[in-house]
């Protein structure tokens, strides 16, 4: 996963964390505006979500940004 990816993703668990504490959910949607303007990065983001890893539609912010920090 390219890294760009990865710091936003951390930077939006970050986010959806403060705001709504530890136990927040969300998807990998949650990375990307409302339209496809960037088709490739969102394949990117749902072939690691889904494919990758097998993870569920919502999962806790803190085990994503986990993983990511992991390098998984």
């Amino acid at each position: 996963m390219r890294n760009s990816l990865r710091s936003k993703i951390i930077r939006v668990c970050d986010e959806k964390i403060a705001k709504k504490g530890e136990a927040v959910g969300l998807s990998f949607y949650a990375f990307f505006a409302n339209k496809n303007d960037d088709p490739e990065t969102l394949y990117e983001a749902a072939t690691w979500w889904i494919k990758i890893h097998e993870l569920d539609h919502f999962e806790k912010a803190v085990k994503i940004k986990e993983m990511i920090e992991k390098g998984e």
